[in-house]
This record gives C-alpha cells, structure tokens and sequence, in this order.
C-alpha cells in the first residue's frame, strides 16, 4: 500500500437540532468577539439571526458579514476580512452554503494580518496560524465544511484555489433541520454536486488516493443514490435530509484528500463566464466525462456504480462504466435539472474559449483517469451542449 495523507475536521458534530449547541461549542473554543460570515438569502429566511440568538445567549459578542456571494470574488473576502479585523475578532463562524463557509475559512487566516491572499494560492502556501474556525453547512452539496479547499473567482471569471490543512476547521456542525427549506433545485444541484465529489474522489489518480476515501465515498453514494430523489421531490423526508447532508460530508471527506479532477475542471468556466451554480455545471458535464474516461478507465467506475445504483451489480467493467453514466444522467433529468448548456446560456461559439479556460486547471485535470487535452475538452463541452 502506498503511503498517504488523510485529514479531516477537529471534530464533527452531527444531528438534527445541533444548532442549539453552537453557542457552547463556539464558547469552549473561541473568545468572547465573533465573527459570523453568512449571506442574504440565510438574513431573509431567519436563520442568521437564529445563529446570533444563539451565541448572544452563550454571552458571545457577535458581529454579522453577510455579504457572501455565490462564487465569492477577491473583493468579498477582503470585506469580511476588513469587518473582522474592525472588530477584532476572536473566532470565525461561517453558515451557509460552500461560498460562505469557503470564505469563512480564509478569514479566519487572513484576519490575522500575517498572510496575503494572493500568497494563499495554490497547494500548501497557506502556513496559519489562523483564528478558531466553526462551519456550519445549510446545503447538502459543497461538503465545505470538512476540506481544506477555498475557491475564489479572480479577476472576471478565473477560479482560483486555496488547499491547505491549514483551513480545516476546528468544528463541522451538520444540523440537517437547517436543509428542510431548500428548494426542490437546489437540492438536485448540491446533491448531484456531492454525488460528483464521491465519483471523482474514488477514481482519482491522485497518488493520495487512499482506502479511507474510497470507503468514504462508498459509502456517500450509497446514502445519496436512495436518498436524493426523495429529498428533491419530498422535501419534508427527515431521513432523507438527513442521508443526504451525511453523504455529502462524507463525500466532502474523500476529496478533499483524493482530489477531484476533470468533471470539476470543466465546470469552473461554465460557473466562471456564465454565473451557472457550481452543482449544476458539474451536473452538465458528469456523464459526458464519465463516458470520456470510460474509454480507457472504467474499472473504478463499475467497482462504485452499484453503491449508487444497486441494480447495476454483477456488470461487465466496460458496460458498467458506460451504464453508470447513463444512469448519473436519467438521475439529474428526473430530479429536474438542465440538461444542455445551452439551457443555461451558453452559445456553440463560446465552446472553444470555456476549452482553453478549462486547460488553467491542471491541479484538477492532473488527477483525471484520462488525458484531456484543449480537443478533447472541447469534445465533452459539445457533447454536452
């Protein structure tokens, strides 16, 4: 067995109504000044200022940036940053979605005032220390909450990345109440996101692909196939809210130690150039890279396709591979989601620029099973359209 790396979250805190805790777990790590990082829609739902509520009882200080967009651009976490360190802050909460709690992970670095963004960049340039960092996810879908990865959009559309341990956090809460409310296509494109972390982790050729991801994201699809179609068409299924908030994390898990690759890369220009959610562009392009690596790869597809799907159980390497594909798309149909990119905007001409933007991603396109080149990228995206 080959030498590897796992690391994961402090602590994992698990269970419908954990919120009410959080209070006392920000209390046993933090001081008394906290920032909470969140973003509009969770201030008009209530939830942020249930979270305050909750500190505040614990006798925190709170002070609120909610300012978080989707696919958080430089200047965002430079706000939060100036807004942390106004207040001389002593711990970190970030709630929400992926862009929320990446942001919360990088203000809990840079309020410090001893790195700069721009030098965070990359795999391992983030050196800490940081602030006591609490993450508390309200989708099913980034698995944020327990990797060491931040994304940020440079510039007008690049996306960049932070990978460091640095920026685990010292607590996950994962309260699957706070998914109750998430509408029927959020739910479908955060979980086809989660069930892409699990595939892409598995299959990885990362040299720190590892059993415990390959387990972990076993286990992920296992909980997700069951659990996604319920939760997107019956929102009010506990068991299924529940499922699919652990399957993500679990799937959060395997990659943030067996990285993904291909099907990520060639979603960040879709998400980059044309605003597309980051869970749909994966979902645009999943079967279309599958059947790309397929061609070469198919084993570690047919060894995790029945976890998904157990009627797939038995098949041929080759054919299974294949089918997987098919069925991760009549998944994403059935759960309501576009099905071409040019559902989303997208135009034919616009192809060939999203193929060489995908080319900047190689710390992603390196762990693909099969080769992409800027042809082969821009095959998928036609095959995709």
């Amino acid at each position: 067995m080959n030498p590897f790396v796992f690391n994961t979250a402090g602590s994992i805190q698990f269970g419908a109504g954990k919120i009410a805790e959080l209070g006392d777990m920000a209390r046993a790590r933090m001081g008394e000044r906290v920032m909470l990082i969140s973003d509009p829609g969770l201030v008009e739902l209530g939830m942020v200022e249930r979270a305050v509520e909750i500190l505040e009882k614990a006798g925190m200080q709170v002070a609120v940036f909610a300012d978080v967009q989707a696919d958080p651009p430089e200047s965002v976490i430079e706000a939060a940053v100036a807004a942390s360190i106004a207040v001389d802050a002593q711990g970190v909460i970030g709630l929400g979605g992926g862009s929320s709690l990446d942001v919360a992970k990088l203000v809990a670095v840079l309020a410090l005032g001893q790195e700069t963004l721009a030098g965070m960049y990359g795999v391992s340039n983030t050196k800490g220390p940081r602030l006591p960092l609490i993450l508390v996810p309200t989708t099913s879908g980034t698995g944020s909450e327990v990797t060491m990865v931040s994304i940020v959009t440079t510039g007008k559309s690049e996306k960049m990345g932070v990978v460091s341990p640095v920026i685990l956090p010292d607590v996950a809460l994962l309260d699957p109440e706070l998914t109750y409310g998430l509408p029927p296509h959020i739910t479908a494109a955060t979980g086809i996101d989660a069930m892409v972390h699990a595939i892409e982790a598995y299959a990885s050729v990362s040299p720190n692909n590892n059993p415990v991801s390959r387990s972990l994201a076993c286990e992920a699809l296992r909980l997700m196939g069951a659990a996604l179609e319920r939760a997107v068409h019956s929102g009010d299924d506990t068991d299924a809210r529940a499922d699919m908030l652990l399957g993500s994390m679990l799937a959060g898990q395997a990659f943030a130690n067996s990285p993904v690759a291909a099907v990520h890369a060639l979603a960040y220009p879709i998400g980059g150039h044309f605003k597309v959610p980051h869970g749909l562009s994966n979902a645009l392009v999943l079967p279309h890279v599958l059947r790309f690596n397929a061609v070469t790869a198919p084993n570690a597809y047919a060894e995790i396709a029945p976890f998904a799907f157990p009627q797939m159980e038995g098949m041929g390497a080759q054919a299974a591979a294949v089918t997987f594909a098919q069925e991760m798309e009549d998944l994403s149909k059935r759960c309501g989601l576009q099905q071409g990119l040019r559902e989303v905007g997208i135009g034919r001409d616009d192809l060939p620029m999203m193929a060489r933007d995908a080319m900047n991603q190689t710390r992603l396109l390196v762990n693909n099973p099969r080769e992409v080149d800027e042809a082969a990228a821009l095959s998928i995206y036609e095959a995709a359209y």
